[in-house]
């Protein structure tokens, strides 16, 4: 810990101005500090909340002079008000000035602000509502005692009334420093958060030719674009930066500011530091087993984002993963067959791998995945008996799936010198499905064109995979040309025992020429799903008919780099 941080001494509350938005538990928390002999001080809904309950509050009004004006924009934005917030008493000069002017300072400042995200969501497109909901009073206050945490507190959630009352009386009504520079920490984190998602809404509602400036240089950089001795980086953010749904347009800055979720023990190696930010609990429940880990988080994202491709399907869906990858995935119509053809897939990478159903796990299927040791097992749900089996290995997780991947997130990856933003890539509506060939597909193949079709899109590019009755036999990953991955994702369905004659195959990107389609042909494919686009698309529709085969064009790519 700073050592200034240390030294700074134990404050003594003696008044509190406290305003905000959620008053969940302010009327309690303001009776504690009324028994401290704290002084109250109070705004509009706040005050009368208190006085409701008995409590003697100061107004603002009071203490300023000056009455709430313009449908209470204007209340705190006040010199008695903000010089009390701002004073060092421990300066002569600060102390002289403020008691010429009759300014007493406020060592407790209690705010939440205008809950704007929930307002936006509220009435979508209506700016002046939006507008409106932007607090100014609220985030200069905050930042005011945030800044001056020397001598005030700065308390902005609910959540930390009781502990701060705890404090307060083992203290006998005082707080030590340490504590007032957490407090300031999460202010600054809180006010940092509110500013983004406003800028956020506002980016959405403009477009760049509103913008003064005609190049892409931002304040703080030279002309080169790189940063100069002025910037700021902050590495703050939230979801507010979610993709607009439009491919051409995107947010003039980008920010990141997310809660730590969780510290790690070390990244992908030992020796690499690491922590989980963001709000994971509103998509996953690790109920059972060891601490997640770096590596379990990626798996347990791939394991989410294949998921969210199928939550259509009435099926029951088994897909395992080995290192973000999946090497087996099946649909049936019970969770132990989905089980038996994805494993069936290739019987050797499932070991310490990670299982997903898309349905409750019932004990027959926990029986089947028992065998062999899993790191995590992900399901909406688990059956009690099957609970009861996974149960009894201590290190194996089991996490249930409380929501499948936000569709309209985007996907943020950091390079050097900076960030890459985009879309991601979800939902299959939109694509066509144009059959080229004179083979046309029956009812069986389209049903597995379009399950390898999910699957491909989550398979390193170049992706290959095999499939025959919605399940995998045979995938391909990551390869620098096409062809090889068509070779590997054949070999290893030979390799695990099974024919890929009859079996269909789907492309993550056109083929660029026919030899692609010539090594499926010749191992047998009957049907081929791609994008399509290929200034050699002739020669390859050509290449699928010599071999008798059906092939459909979706007109779009699905790269997994």
């Amino acid at each position: 810990m700073n050592s200034d941080i240390e030294k700074l001494p134990k404050l003594l509350i003696e008044r509190a101005l406290i305003s905000v938005s959620d008053k969940t538990g302010v009327v309690e928390f303001a009776r504690k500090l009324h028994g401290l002999g704290i002084e109250l001080i109070s705004t509009g809904g706040t005050a009368a909340a208190m006085r409701e309950a008995g409590l003697p509050v100061t107004d603002v009004s009071e203490i300023t002079g000056f009455p709430e004006c313009l449908d209470g924009r204007v209340k705190t934005l006040h010199p008695m008000i903000h010089g009390g917030i701002l004073a060092r008493p421990g300066i002569s000069e600060h102390a002289e000035t403020i008691a010429a002017l009759g300014i007493r300072p406020i060592q407790l400042v209690v705010v939440n602000l205008y809950p704007f995200q929930q307002a936006v969501a509220a009435q979508p497109g209506d700016l002046e509502h939006a507008v409106e909901n932007i607090d100014i009073g609220g985030p200069a206050m905050v930042r005011a005692a945030a800044k001056n945490f020397e001598n005030v507190c700065i308390v902005t959630n609910p959540d930390q009334y009781g502990s701060f009352v705890q404090r307060l009386e083992s203290g006998s009504g005082r707080i030590d420093g340490p504590l007032r520079a957490s407090l300031a920490r999460d202010a600054f984190r809180m006010t940092a958060e509110y500013d983004t998602f406003i800028a956020a809404h506002l980016s959405a509602a403009t477009s760049p030719s509103d913008s003064l400036s005609s190049d892409t240089s931002h304040p703080g950089t030279s002309p080169s674009g790189t940063p100069s001795s002025e910037t700021t980086a902050s590495a703050s953010v939230p979801s507010a930066t979610a993709s607009t749904g439009k491919a051409h347009s995107d947010a003039d800055d980008l920010s990141l500011h997310e809660p730590l979720h969780q510290s790690l023990r070390y990244g992908e190696n030992p020796h690499q530091s690491a922590g989980v930010y963001g709000t994971l609990s509103e998509y996953i429940d690790c109920f059972h087993g060891k601490e997640l880990s770096y590596n379990n988080y990626l798996d347990i994202d791939a394991a989410l984002q294949l998921g969210t491709d199928f939550q259509d399907t009435s099926d029951s869906l088994c897909a395992i993963f080995k290192h973000n990858l999946p090497c087996g995935v099946a649909l049936a119509s019970t969770s132990r067959e989905a089980w038996d053809k994805a494993f069936a897939t290739d019987t050797v990478s499932p070991f310490g791998g990670i299982v997903l159903f898309n349905k409750s796990l019932d004990l027959d299927a926990a029986q089947a995945v028992d065998e062999i040791f899993t790191e995590i097992i992900l399901a909406p749900d688990f059956d009690d008996d099957a609970l009861a089996l996974l149960t009894k290995k201590a290190n194996r997780r089991l996490i249930r799936v409380k929501r499948w991947a936000d569709t309209s997130a985007a996907v943020i990856r950091s390079i050097t010198g900076g960030y890459l933003r985009q879309q991601s890539d979800f939902g299959f509506a939109s694509e066509k499905r144009d059959v080229v060939t004179r083979k046309k597909p029956d009812e069986e193949q389209l049903q597995t064109l379009e399950f390898a079709w999910r699957i491909v899109k989550h398979v390193k590019s170049n992706a290959i995979v095999f499939a025959k009755n919605r399940q995998t036999i045979g995938i391909g990953t990551g390869q620098p040309n096409r062809v090889t991955s068509s070779r590997i994702a054949v070999q290893n369905a030979e390799r695990f025992g099974h024919s890929v004659d009859g079996s269909v195959l789907a492309s993550d990107a056109f083929f660029p020429f026919a030899d692609g389609v010539e090594e499926a042909g010749k191992a047998g494919a009957s049907a081929i799903i791609q994008p399509g686009g290929s200034v050699r698309d002739e020669e390859v529709i050509q290449k699928a008919d010599e071999y008798g085969m059906a092939m459909i064009l979706t007109g779009s790519r699905h790269f997994r780099h």
